[in-house]
Formats: C-alpha cells, sequence, structure tokens
C-alpha cells in the first residue's frame, strides 16, 4: 500500500514564496509518474504539475513559471516550489501518482495566499 504525507503549507502573502514537500512510503517503486494536485474553495481538485522519471516535467497554464516540480528518488520526495503567489492558488495541496492512484489521498497542506 502506497501512503503520501504532504508538508510546507501555511499563509503567505501575494507574491512570496512555499516549497511543498511530499513523501512517498510503500509501494512506490513502480510509480514512473508523480504529480501535485490541488482543491481550491469550491472547486474540483485539479493537478497543476507532473513529473516524469526526473526531469520529464508538465504544468497546468494556470502556474506555469511560477511553480517547480521536482524530485529525490533516493528519498521518495517529490517537491512543489511555488513563487509569486496569487490568491487564486490558495488551495489544499496533494501530492500522487500521475494519473492518481485510487483511494491513496493523503491529509494534503493548505496553502492560504492572502493579504
Amino acid at each position: 500500500q502506497v501512503q503520501f504525507v504532504e508538508s510546507g503549507g501555511g499563509l503567505v502573502h501575494p507574491g512570496g514564496s512555499l516549497r511543498l514537500s511530499c513523501a512517498a512510503s510503500g509501494r512506490i517503486f513502480n510509480i514512473v509518474a508523480m504529480g501535485w494536485y490541488r482543491q481550491g474553495p469550491g472547486k474540483q481538485r485539479e493537478l497543476v504539475a507532473s513529473i516524469i522519471g526526473g526531469s520529464n516535467t508538465n504544468y497546468a497554464d494556470s502556474v506555469k513559471g511560477r511553480f517547480t516540480i521536482s524530485r529525490d528518488n533516493a528519498e521518495n520526495t517529490v517537491y512543489l516550489q511555488m513563487n509569486s503567489l496569487k490568491p487564486e492558488d490558495t488551495a489544499v495541496y496533494y501530492c500522487n501518482a500521475s494519473p492518481p492512484l485510487r483511494d491513496t489521498w493523503g491529509q494534503g497542506t493548505q496553502v492560504t495566499v492572502s493579504s
């Protein structure tokens, strides 16, 4: 069974930065692609960034140029560096495989962007 634990969220002013971390454990040896997802108030969960292998990355248009996804396979950890944050980035952020594994969502980490 795979588990994901997200951390690093918080309250930040517009224009600020945060770095999210996702620690993966369990049977993760066959997960090639990982993703960061978010669910804002009253919205559906959406994929914002994904990474295949170590360097093939993709981003949603809304975060392109501001967010960077990376992974440390030795530590089974995926990161999301978020810069130039906007109020519309406010959401609970989750990590999972891409496409996501069913019934494997963690608690997520809350990111609030507000002045």
